[in-house]
């Protein structure tokens, strides 16, 4: 029997790259009946897109959301970075599913202010190229960490993330990161929402600022997130 929850976000999936855990995430997605779907953001890596390597668990994972929503889960595709081509075609809706570039929610009084976050790093916003240039790295980085995690785990030792070091490493160096994080609560207090959620580091912590909240996707307050599959 399927569990029935009301929200769900998945955020970074990045479908079509080596370091998707796609069969991890339609174990997951094969578990629920969700009323509202909301894929946060890098959902399809485009930056790394290629034909030759798009295995049968992302396309099943793809196959899985849309059965999802033609049984009546409401589904919104933000778009983050990583499919920013998407954006052109920003309020498009067909049957359950919409496009959205941000969105507005209201729950139990409370509203929710979701969007992927990219717009606030200037890493992303200045420095596009050297952003995708980096993140074909990044991919092969996580497929190495993979290997190695298994072999840590096998040895008692808990996991590592090398891709998540040497990524925000780089940034700091470089000089390219800004605290995004207050932009958004500034931002989102000025337009009397009460909580935020995007894409941040999953080493952060819900931080309050104004009455407003911001919560990276390791976070849940009425909604759900999908257990890390790194």
């Amino acid at each position: 029997m399927k569990r029935e929850v009301d929200i769900v976000i998945i955020s970074d999936v990045h479908l079509g790259t080596y370091g998707c855990h796609a069969k991890e995430l339609l174990n997951y997605l094969n578990s629920i009946k969700p009323e509202t779907l909301i894929l946060n953001g890098d959902f399809i890596d485009m930056w790394q897109f290629r034909k030759r390597y798009f295995p049968k668990d992302h396309l099943k994972v793809i196959h899985r959301i849309l059965r999802l929503s033609a049984k009546g889960t409401k589904v919104y595709y933000i778009t983050g970075n990583h499919d920013d081509m998407l954006r052109r075609y920003s309020d498009f809706s067909t049957g359950n599913i919409h496009l959205r570039d941000k969105l507005l929610l209201q729950l139990k009084g409370k509203k929710y202010w979701v969007f992927h976050g990219d717009i606030f790093d200037v890493f992303i916003k200045y420095s596009p190229l050297i952003a995708k240039f980096g993140s074909k790295g990044y991919d092969w980085l996580i497929l190495i960490n993979r290997w190695i995690n298994a072999v840590r785990l096998a040895m008692g030792m808990s996991r590592l993330s090398l891709a998540q070091k040497i990524k925000y490493g780089v940034k700091e160096a470089v000089k390219f990161i800004s605290d995004f994080e207050d932009t958004a609560i500034r931002l989102a207090a000025e337009q009397e929402y009460d909580y935020v959620i995007l894409y941040t580091s999953p080493n952060e912590q819900p931080r309050r600022s104004r009455k407003k909240s911001i919560f990276p996707p390791s976070n849940r307050d009425t909604c759900e997130r999908a257990p890390s599959v790194k």
